[in-house]
Formats: C-alpha cells, structure tokens, sequence
C-alpha cells in the first residue's frame, strides 16, 4: 500500500491539552487513515501509518467496527462504511443543499446529456455531495462522497475564488492533498482564480482524466455566499449524434446554478 497522506493537525495549545482526549484522538485518526485509501488497511498497516503498534489501536478497530463504522474483509483489510457519510448528511443545511439541488442536476443532465456533481469543501479538499449521470447509455461521472483535489480542479477553484482574502488563505492552510492531485505554484494558482472570478465560472481541460473538459459553475446561499459547485465534466461525441456544444452546457448550467441559488435563499438578502 502507498504511504498516505498526512491529515491536517492543528498546533497543540495549553489548552487543547489540558483537554485531551487520546482514545477519542485514536479513533479518529483511524478514521481519517481509512478516508484516504479505497483498498483499505490491515491492522499492521494502520498501526504503521499512525506511527503505533497494533496493541495500541486494536481495541479502537474493535469499537468502531462493532459500531459499524469501519467493516472487515475476508483478508482482514478494513475500510469505511458508509455510516459516516450518513451521519454527515442528517445535517439540516447540507441534507436541504442536496434535497434543494437534485433535481435541478437531473434537469442539467437530461438537457446538457451530460453528468454533473455538486461538490462541497470539506476538510481541505472539495467534496462530491451529489451527482446525476446522463442520459445516454454512456457517461463519465463522479461518486458521491468522492473527495478531489482543491488547486488543480474546476470544482476547486470555484470554491476558493469567490472566498475573501482570510477565507481563501484558511482554505489553502488546511489543504489536504488527494491522491494524484498536481501541485500548483501558488502565483499561477491566483491568476486562475481570477481569471475564474472575471468569467463567473471556470472551464478547463481536466488535469486527472484526458479528453474530458470540465466546466464549473458557483452556486450561491444565504448572504450571496459561494455554498457549492455544480461541475460537467464535459464529453464531446464525435460520432453522428447531434448533443449540445461546450457553449451550449454553459448557458444551461448558468441557468441551473442560477435557479438553484436562488431556491437556497441567494437573493433574500438583495
């Protein structure tokens, strides 16, 4: 197994660990371990990533597959159930953001015969929160709960080009690189995200896959604040079927991300 990443970790204050609470600290580096590979772990291979040995962690592992937040194989390797990732979305804004947005993606895909996702950031990274595929017998798409990289993406650079100076500057702190994400020099990296805010959207050849263009759109909420970003990665038919152009999608994903932003209160406040 590669090595992973690390997570973020914040600074240790006098505070922080007067109030510590290991075997809560344990479990969730467990967790955030296993968040980050789609093959899973033995327990040899956790202990390894988190610098412990396997007595230290095994009855963590034990608690949170009891629990069912973690599953075993027939290999022993273990990986993340889909528990969390139902936890998360029993949060009201986030589950009224998905609710809100499905079938505005539904309609994107069906008109732009492409598929689509709604992606969130999340823990230094953005987040696919919900997607819809489109209507021909073949699409090019992204799993839910997928997480992608935030400076080399177009759903990325939506999200922190319409942050402010201190928002942007958090968001770039906390980055936490996914697998195969490109480094990006940060001066390029600024000129993009204006570049992205001149144009109101951010279209560009993707970086992960070839032959696809992803086109990005803000979507907005309370306050006029970016919430999200609804993405096409874009797939151009070169056989006799007449689909939509790139300009095409682009008119009908403003219009999607328009009426969806304004169904999440983006005006209430005008």
């Amino acid at each position: 197994m590669p090595s992973l990443p690390a997570a973020p970790r914040l600074a240790p204050t006098e505070e922080t660990v007067r109030y510590s609470a290991p075997a809560l600290d344990k479990g969730l580096d467990i967790l955030e371990v296993l968040s980050r590979t789609a093959e899973g772990c033995t327990l040899k291979q956790l202990a390894d990533a988190l610098d412990r040995n396997t007595s230290q962690i095994f009855r963590m592992v034990v608690a949170l597959h009891r629990r069912g937040y973690i599953q075993a194989d027939a290999n022993d390797r273990y990986t993340l159930t889909l528990k969390m990732f139902c936890l998360a979305h029993r949060q009201p804004p986030l589950k009224r953001m998905i609710q809100t947005a499905l079938p505005l993606l539904n309609e994107l895909a069906e008109r732009a015969r492409q598929s689509c996702h709604l992606a969130v950031y999340e823990q230094g990274c953005s987040v696919v929160i919900a997607q819809a595929d489109g209507p021909d017998r073949w699409s090019f798409g992204l799993k839910t709960g997928s997480f992608m990289g935030l400076t080399d993406t177009s759903s990325g650079h939506i999200l922190l080009a319409y942050q402010d100076e201190t928002g942007r500057a958090r968001m770039l702190r906390n980055h936490s690189k996914v697998e195969g994400e490109l480094d990006m020099d940060p001066g390029h990296l600024l000129s993009l995200l204006a570049d992205v805010r001149r144009a109101g959207h951010s279209l560009m050849p993707s970086k992960q896959i070839q032959g696809v263009t992803n086109i990005a759109f803000p979507v907005y909420g309370l306050n006029h604040k970016v919430v999200a970003a609804i993405n096409v990665p874009y797939i151009a038919r070169i056989d006799a079927a007449a689909t939509p152009s790139i300009e095409d999608v682009r008119h009908i994903q403003a219009d999607i991300c328009a009426r969806l932003s304004r169904n999440l209160g983006a005006d209430e406040d005008a």
